[in-house]
């Protein structure tokens, strides 16, 4: 294969590697825990057990499979690394080429419910090209083979991508690292870079450290509000993050090797970044959420999509201003504060939504494909 081939590519996980699933979990140990606490301390072993043996007997993956096939799928090899992505093309001429950039611990299949919405939209509204990657150590892209793959690189990457699909200019919409990796290509390939659009975004969107007494004062409410969320997820929600990004190595082995374990990691997550309404099947599709979990256990990248947060937490690179007009979507739970990032992003349209959570593109797909339509529609006016 030459450097710059782009090769199609098709999922095609094998009857041995799902029976191997089922085994593994109908062996799950399962351990003994406090009684009475429900979610408090991590995720109840009577959920999980209940959900392992849902996935062992009646998630159908290869439905998923099929789905995810129905879309053109192809690799190329990026500095060094293969890079998975789904590259959908509209069918009206003149769509906007959109990079859409997932976030841990999501994969492609997290965009599956906007794929339509926003290549073919029936109400004749702006239509998109989408270009969907798996982040190197991620899903299908695989095991990156060198260190250093943090979200600079990422983009850079990335614009190399979109060069090399005949792209000239593109937008970009990214969640939880998809927010980290989108402003950077903004800052990295500005003149190519049309907007970008996040969510769920954090790090460059929020207060960085404590906050001088002089600056809390002239806080809104619904900026304490915020800063209160910044400070519960870094004294009771942060410890998976600690440990990605101290010691992804010695994680890696449970995930690699027991899929109640992986199951559980990620289970975790989509419970408390989701809300508090209803049970989580209340708030997210079972067997989507399984879907996106299969991908991690088939792919072995339980262990080395970890390897992001330590490379955010050991990057040398820090971000500087961008220039490239930037929309911010905050769904409930969302951190994001204005005034802070505006600090580093050229901040054009902030939408508020009291409902949705962390993962959108799954939870609320119209409100998502909305703002994103809206946010491009305006800038391509």
């Amino acid at each position: 294969m030459f450097d710059e081939d782009i090769v199609p590519f098709r999922v095609e996980i094998s009857q041995d590697r799902l029976r191997d699933l089922r085994r593994r979990l109908s062996e799950t140990r399962w351990p003994a825990q406090v009684s009475g606490v429900g979610w408090a301390r991590g995720v109840p072993v009577e959920y999980l057990r209940d959900l392992a043996h849902y996935w062992a007997q009646r998630f159908d993956w290869l439905a998923w499979e099929k789905r995810l096939n129905s879309y053109p799928q192809y690799t190329t090899v990026i500095d060094g690394t293969r890079i998975h992505f789904l590259h959908i093309r509209s069918h009206r001429s003149g769509a906007t080429p959109l990079l859409m950039l997932h976030g841990w611990p999501s994969s492609v299949l997290e965009f599956l419910e906007v794929i339509e919405p926003l290549t073919d939209p029936e109400d004749g509204g702006p239509a998109f090209d989408l270009i969907i990657p798996s982040h190197p150590n991620f899903g299908f892209s695989g095991p990156a083979p060198d260190p250093g793959w943090d979200s600079p690189r990422i983009a850079l990457a990335y614009a190399e991508l979109m060069r090399r699909l005949g792209y000239p200019r593109y937008g970009v919409q990214g969640g939880d690292f998809g927010a980290f990796i989108g402003p950077d290509l903004g800052r990295l390939d500005a003149d190519r870079v049309i907007g970008v659009h996040v969510n769920a975004a954090t790090w460059g969107f929020i207060p960085h450290g404590q906050l001088p007494a002089d600056a809390a004062a002239t806080l809104t409410e619904p900026e304490r509000e915020k800063l209160t969320l910044i400070g519960e997820f870094l004294s009771e929600g942060g410890g998976y993050y600690q440990i990605q990004g101290t010691r992804p190595h010695t994680l890696a082995f449970a995930l690699n090797d027991s899929p109640a374990g992986q199951l559980a990691w990620i289970v975790e997550k989509f419970h408390a970044w989701t809300g508090a309404a209803g049970t989580l099947e209340d708030r997210l599709d079972r067997d989507h959420m399984l879907a996106g979990i299969s991908i991690y256990w088939f792919t072995e990248t339980g262990g080395s999509s970890a390897q992001l947060y330590y490379e955010s937490l050991h990057s040398p690179n820090q971000p500087t201003h961008s220039r490239v007009p930037t929309a911010v979507a905050n769904f409930a739970g969302d951190m994001a504060i204005r005034r802070f990032a505006e600090q580093l992003n050229t901040i054009v349209r902030w939408t508020e939504f009291d409902t949705g959570g962390h993962f959108a593109a799954m939870q609320t797909p119209d409100l998502l494909t909305a703002d994103i339509r809206s946010f491009f529609t305006d800038l391509l006016a």
